[in-house]
Formats: structure tokens, C-alpha cells, sequence
């Protein structure tokens, strides 16, 4: 911590610092006044609380008469134009030691009232800003450039810098170069090419971290060097491939002709390694569109299906429906499902209406005579990739069966029928207890079934029976079922219950498969 000394002199306000402390100070805390012409701050106190002292320093300047601000050590220049530059008073600095002028103290002088500045030295540029902000400089050295960067690349006015396209570096940085590079990279607008000749990785590393702190995008990074050394081509080719995109800076070796030539073969055989990926990148970019398509059309085609469903819904009588209906459909005196009725018209097939909570599955479902028909056919008899959401041939449309099994494509892209299943394999969705009840509705009935398995599979049949011949056999079933489950739903199932599965596919030779019993309880 540093002990700033203010002091008064006439017309002047003295800023020094204070490395010994003379007992006569030792017992005042740091904002104590010691007397009317001397002052005493610490540097964190002046950092913390500039506006306070800011304004302190403000009344002090006006009551005393004050113009003029003289800093006698140069690690203090930062700290003292902080807490002076909103000073309407104070337009006279002197900055005390030999030291070139930084661009951070030139930008904090234009931010002020002061209208005459002594320093010892400052580059051509700094002049030109402070001239902009009509503030007179009186320089007690010559004006020269300070460092190889600026004079290498001819940044004698602020215009050079602010419009410069292409640079050069000579490399490794002295402390001035990379200070000078930092300027230069805060004022330019218009840097696309860095040239450089010899380099190590810790160089490259330091040049990317500038641009990355002042948020430079679209530079490139041209090495006038035939680099041999493979680390170093490896950091260069790693470098380019993941971070080139996020921040758009790159990395290119420029080789010369001769070494070109030299290797001619290797670089032939570069080229097409290249356009081998081009083609392979372009087979894959075109795959994806395609699948990207596919399913949107999928999508949209679905969408549009369940839309004309609703209306149909809405509009149809359903009274003249029921009417014609035989007598094996309906059961006397249950109510009628007129969603499923409605849908009567639109395919003789529909049995009932799957929705499972927090997935896309809610879809009415049809029934062939066989489980092949829906897998390339819509619920409109269409020829359709997405087929329908259908139950096994086998199962009675009129009754619930021991094991209600109903199937559906997995158009895991789109979403689209049991696209969504594989969100019942997940602790997010089946640890919820709304989730973990199913509804499937009949003409006649609506039925609430809960979860007791979930689980993927290799392609098996084992499931997927209808019948048994007995209680125990089924009960024999059950068990099994329940084994399988990635989690214990702890919800009974015995050789009395009557269970429902969910079928599809999850990869080529695996199955997702969820299985719930019927709830009595919970029956609509």
C-alpha cells in the first residue's frame, strides 16, 4: 500500500509519494488532514473512493486558488488523474519523472479539464490526440518512437494507427513492443493480417491473448516461415479447428516458393486430402440437410393431420354415427367417447386415443389385421414414413386385453409418434408421479394405467405376449417385466391385473419398452 502526500504550494497542488512516514504522521489515519497545506491518502483509499476525494480535492482547489497539478512519481500518474480529471480547477499538469507518457494516462488527460500538459516524453500519436482536445504539450525530451513495433510499422499519427490493415511483428516482444501493440490493437478499427517471421508457441499465445481481451474478430495470423517443427504445426492446426470459429482469428503458414518446390509430392498429397474431407464434409453437410428436411416434413405433414383431426372433432354429429353402430361395438349404458366416434368417419380402424403426460404422444390409435399395414400408412390410408400409432393385431378392439400392446415409428428428429418415448428413460421424466400415469381411451371406456417398467432392449418378442394359460403364467410375466426396469416403480402387479406396453424401436437392433398396469381405481 502506498502513502500519497498532497501538498499545497502556492498555486499548485503536489502529489508524492511518501515511502517513510515520519512519527509525526504515524499516529493520523490515512484521510486525516495534517495541516492546512499538507495532506495525507492511501493509494486503495483513493482507488475506493474516488468520487469522494474527487470532490474533496475539488473544494480545496477553489478555496485556495488553485490551477495547477504537479505528479512527482510516475506510478502514481493513473491513481492521482482518477480522482482530478472531473476538477474544473486544476487545467496545468506536470508529470514530474522522466518517463514516456502511456496511452492509458493520455486517454484519462482527455477526459479531463487540463488544458497544459509538461511531461518528458510521448509519442507522435498522443500528440495528435491531445492536440484534438486542445490540450498544449511542452516536452522536456525529444519526441521519438519507443519502441521497434512503432517505428517498424510507421505509427507516427494517430490516423496510422486507427486505419492500419496490415502489420508486422518482430518477435520475441520487448516490454515496450508488447505495451506499444496493446496501444495499437485498443485504437485500430481496421486490422485484418499480422505478419511474422520467426515464432515460438508462447509468442503466438501472447499475441491471441491481446486480441482476445480487446475483442478483435476476423484476424489472420500470416507466419513468413517454413515451420518444420511438428508441436508447433500441431498447436497451429488444433488452434484453427477449435477456436478459429468462436473468435475469428487464424492461424496460416506461409512457406516460400523454394520450399514449396522442395516438397511438392507431400504437398500434392496434402491438397487432396483436402478435397477428399471437401467431399466428405460435402456428403455429410447434404445427408444432414436431407435428414433435417425429412423430418421437418414429417413434422409439418403430422401437425397438419392432428389439425384436420380437431376439426373433424368439432364438426361431426356423432349422434347419427352411434345410431349405426352394431351392438357388439357399444355397450348399453356406458357413455360414448364421441372424439373416438367422430373419428369413425375418417377410418373404420380407429380403436382408441394414447396420450402419455409430457411427451408428443397423444394421438388416436388404429388396429389392422396385421402389425405391418401402419408402419408405412397414415391414419387417411396414406402411404406415409411416419406410419400411425397402432395395437397389436391380436389384441380385441372391443375388450382390454391382459396385455394391450400398441407400436409406433420412433422419429426421434421430429418428435413425431413415439418420436417422444425415449423421455420415459430419463429420472427427469419418470421420478414425476404425473408422468407415470397413462391414459388410453375406448369407445366406450377410459382407462388410467400406471408405470411399472421402463427399459431398452435388444430386439427381442419376449414382451409382447397376448394370452396365457393360466394366472401364475402371467403372474411369471409380470415379474420379468418388472426386472427389467431401469427403476423400482414399486407398484404391484399380479396375475388379477391387466397390463399396457409401449413399443418402438431405439436404435437399429434395440428397443425402448414401457409397460403399465391397468388402475381400477383410477378408471374414468
Amino acid at each position: 500500500m502506498k502513502k500519497i502526500l498532497i501538498k499545497i504550494n502556492n498555486n499548485t497542488l503536489i502529489f508524492r509519494e511518501r515511502k517513510k512516514i515520519n512519527s509525526e504522521y504515524k499516529s493520523i489515519i490515512n484521510t486525516n488532514v495534517i495541516s492546512c497545506n499538507e495532506l495525507l491518502f492511501s493509494d486503495e483509499y483513493m482507488v475506493d473512493n474516488p468520487k469522494l476525494v474527487s470532490a474533496f480535492l475539488t473544494e480545496l482547489a477553489k478555496s485556495n486558488n488553485l490551477d495547477t497539478a504537479i505528479i512527482e512519481n510516475d506510478n502514481l500518474t493513473l491513481i492521482i488523474l482518477d480522482v482530478i480529471k472531473s476538477n474544473p480547477y486544476l487545467v496545468n499538469l506536470i508529470l514530474k519523472e522522466d518517463k514516456p507518457l502511456s496511452f492509458k494516462a493520455c486517454e484519462k488527460i482527455t477526459e479531463s479539464y487540463i488544458k497544459s500538459l509538461n511531461c518528458y516524453n510521448l509519442q507522435e500519436f498522443m500528440l495528435e490526440i491531445l492536440d484534438k482536445y486542445h490540450v498544449l504539450v511542452e516536452c522536456r525530451s525529444e519526441i521519438l518512437f519507443p519502441s521497434r513495433f512503432m517505428k517498424g510499422n510507421n505509427l507516427s499519427s494517430y490516423s496510422s494507427l486507427f486505419y492500419k490493415i496490415t502489420i508486422h511483428l518482430s518477435l520475441p516482444f520487448n516490454n515496450d513492443d508488447e505495451e506499444d501493440f496493446k496501444t495499437f490493437i485498443k485504437i485500430n478499427k481496421y486490422l485484418k493480417y499480422i505478419h511474422v517471421n520467426h515464432v515460438t508457441r508462447s509468442d503466438l499465445e501472447t499475441i491471441v491473448e491481446i486480441l482476445k481481451k480487446y475483442n478483435k474478430k476476423n484476424i489472420r495470423i500470416l507466419i513468413n516461415e517454413n515451420i518444420n517443427d511438428l508441436n508447433t504445426i500441431e498447436y497451429l492446426k488444433n488452434y484453427n479447428k477449435k477456436h478459429s470459429k468462436r473468435y475469428k482469428i487464424y492461424f496460416k503458414i506461409c512457406y516460400s516458393d523454394s520450399y514449396l518446390q522442395e516438397n511438392l509430392i507431400k504437398q500434392t498429397n496434402t491438397n487432396i486430402l483436402k478435397v477428399c474431407g471437401l467431399i466428405i464434409i460435402f456428403i455429410i453437410t447434404a445427408t444432414f440437410s436431407y435428414v433435417f428436411y425429412d423430418n421437418y416434413h414429417s413434422m409439418q405433414k403430422v401437425s397438419t393431420i392432428q389439425e384436420n383431426l380437431k376439426k373433424v372433432i368439432e364438426i361431426t354429429d356423432t349422434e347419427e354415427i352411434i345410431a349405426n353402430l352394431s351392438p357388439e361395438v357399444i355397450e348399453e349404458e356406458k357413455p360414448i367417447n364421441e372424439e373416438i366416434a367422430s373419428l369413425l368417419t375418417v377410418n373404420p380402424d380407429v380403436v382408441g386415443w394414447l396420450k402419455v403426460n409430457n411427451t408428443n404422444i397423444d394421438y388416436p390409435t388404429v388396429r389392422a389385421n396385421n402389425n405391418e399395414y401402419y408402419l408405412s400408412h397414415n391414419i387417411y390410408l396414406e402411404n406415409d414414413v411416419n406410419g400411425w400409432v397402432f395395437t397389436d393385431y391380436r389384441n380385441d378392439p372391443l375388450a382390454v386385453n391382459d396385455n394391450l400392446i400398441i407400436y409406433a415409428h420412433n422419429r426421434y428428429y421430429s418428435g413425431v409418434m413415439f418420436g417422444t418415448l425415449s423421455n420415459t428413460t430419463k429420472k427427469s421424466w419418470y421420478s414425476k408421479e404425473e408422468n407415470q400415469i397413462i391414459t388410453y381411451k375406448t369407445l366406450n371406456e377410459t382407462y388410467k394405467y400406471k408405470i411399472f417398467s421402463i427399459y431398452k432392449i435388444y430386439k427381442t418378442n419376449d414382451y409382447i405376449a397376448t394370452s396365457f394359460t393360466d394366472a401364475e403364467a402371467k403372474n411369471v410375466f409380470y415379474n420379468k417385466l418388472k426386472d427389467r426396469s431401469i427403476y423400482n416403480f414399486n407398484v404391484p402387479v399380479n396375475g388379477d391385473d391387466k397390463i399396457l406396453t409401449l413399443s418402438t424401436c431405439a436404435d437399429e437392433n434395440n428397443r425402448i419398452v414401457v409397460h403399465a398396469v391397468l388402475q381400477k381405481d383410477l378408471a374414468d
